[in-house]
């Protein structure tokens, strides 16, 4: 439905400071959630349980000194973060919080925008945030950042293309690449026998699911696919010669994008807002949504806590040798399968 782009603004608006919040406080979960894996009580100073942690480590970056290395290309050095931080924002613009409300007498999009390549889109802006990565370890003039761009610019020409295959299955039984419509398409149920369950393309595509979270973590340089920052290798990769302000940029676009893509895998593979009474209670459509993106963050942090670092060739050796094959062979299956569906081969 189309609305005043004056809404649309406002919906925009409201939407990336939600994400920068969230941001904020998936910081806070993490480091919660770590400490209870190891025996810990996490951060406890700032505030009641400590919820004032994210305003403190904001204070502290924005105090720290802004240093830039002497051979540094200061042009793109300065500019770089930016990408990352733009390219991660961008992306939650074509993910669906929902379908309409009316609000105040008007009617209102849960979404800034509905592209019929929606799925694609978020693909492609976030293969676009890697050249934030990549120009800010090239501009830096260490070896140690350039090592960890290069490994950067590998790791997502590999595991990319498994994130983009491993959603065909999905296209294939929707016949779109809009977000919108493949959340309502989750909308359906389907019926097994006496029991009625909700048609969530996880069901229907559960290898698709397993490659597409194990290619995600990849994308957003999450361990066990850390490489490009690898601590034990290259001191931090690829933002080593980054303080203050501008390792911040990094930061909030690595978190944004953790968020993004569990908004992304819950719109998906897990119906997105759709849920028990989400259909008579619009609000209680986000709190599905919420609770099913905690889910995801909750699995990144969970991998933090107990799976050690891959080596660089066994990284590359798991997508060529392994995801890839599973991922072509998943779109020969739902190809196949939608034909006998439609009565063109038998």
């Amino acid at each position: 439905m189309d609305q005043p782009i004056w809404i649309t603004f406002i919906v925009a608006f409201v939407i990336m400071n939600v994400l920068l919040i969230s941001m904020a406080y998936a910081t806070w979960f993490e480091r919660k959630v770590l400490a209870a894996f190891q025996d810990r009580r996490g951060p406890t100073r700032t505030g009641w349980h400590g919820l004032g942690q994210p305003l403190a480590d904001a204070v502290k970056l924005l105090g720290k000194e802004d240093l830039i290395p002497a051979g540094a290309d200061k042009i793109v050095f300065r500019f770089a973060p930016v990408i990352v931080f733009v390219t991660a924002i961008l992306s939650a613009a074509v993910i669906p919080f929902g379908g309409t409300i009316e609000l105040f007498g008007r009617e209102i999009n849960l979404y800034i925008t509905d592209l019929n390549v929606g799925a694609l889109f978020i693909l492609a802006v976030g293969s676009a945030g890697v050249y934030g990565i990549i120009l800010g370890a090239w501009s830096s003039a260490n070896r140690y950042s350039l090592l960890g761009g290069l490994r950067s610019a590998a790791q997502v020409v590999s595991y990319e293309i498994v994130l983009g295959l491993s959603l065909v299955g999905i296209f294939i039984l929707t016949g779109s690449l809009s977000l919108k419509s493949i959340m309502e398409r989750q909308a359906e149920t389907i019926s097994l026998g006496p029991i009625d369950l909700p048609n969530w393309f996880i069901l229907s595509q559960p290898l698709a699911f397993i490659l597409f979270i194990v290619a995600a973590v990849a994308e957003t340089n999450r361990v066990p696919f850390d490489l490009p920052e690898a601590e034990t290798e290259l001191v931090a990769g690829f933002h080593t010669e980054y303080s203050g302000f501008r390792f911040s940029l990094y930061f909030l676009g690595e978190y944004i994008n953790m968020i993004v893509v569990s908004l992304f895998a819950s719109t998906l593979f897990l119906g997105g807002p759709n849920g028990p009474g989400s259909d008579t209670y619009w609000g209680l459509g986000l709190v599905w949504l919420f609770l099913k993106a905690l889910i995801f963050m909750f699995f990144y942090v969970w991998l933090r806590a107990t799976i050690p670092r891959f080596r660089f060739d066994q990284l590359m050796g798991v997508a060529w040798k392994v995801l890839l094959p599973l991922t072509l062979a998943n779109i020969l299956v739902t190809g196949f399968i939608r034909l006998i569906a439609n009565g063109e081969v038998f």
